[in-house]
């Protein structure tokens, strides 16, 4: 079965350093305020396991992922002094996913084909 959801997802994992998840946790706040504007953004989220942070994240497509990178770029960099990008996944139909590898190559993401499926 073909799916016609065109949504991409995107779940970057963060080792936070040892004595700021406080910190880190302070600039989900800001993370969230910031992504709130976005027309495009499905869903957006933090959770946390231990001293491990996860972003839930969903895009009405490519485009709206790259606009949201964009959005956030000052905000990741902060995030990235403080913690660790452990694992980055980006799930979505090949189409979507084509036009990310490029532009995202330099964070080496594991990319996840979306084959079938539906979304309400």
């Amino acid at each position: 079965m073909a799916t016609q959801d065109r949504n991409v997802s995107i779940h970057p994992y963060f080792k936070v350093s040892e004595g700021k998840l406080e910190t880190f946790k302070e600039l989900c706040h800001r993370f969230v305020a910031a992504t709130a504007t976005e027309p495009n953004c499905l869903y957006y989220g933090f959770s946390f396991k231990g001293d491990e942070a996860h972003c839930r994240e969903g895009y009405e497509g490519a485009e709206a992922l790259l606009a949201h990178l964009d959005n956030v770029g000052p905000l990741l960099n902060e995030a990235l002094k403080i913690s660790v990008l452990a694992r980055l996944e980006i799930h979505g139909i090949q189409d979507e996913l084509a036009k990310l590898r490029q532009p995202l190559a330099h964070l080496n993401p594991a990319y996840f084909t979306l084959e079938c499926g539906f979304r309400k």
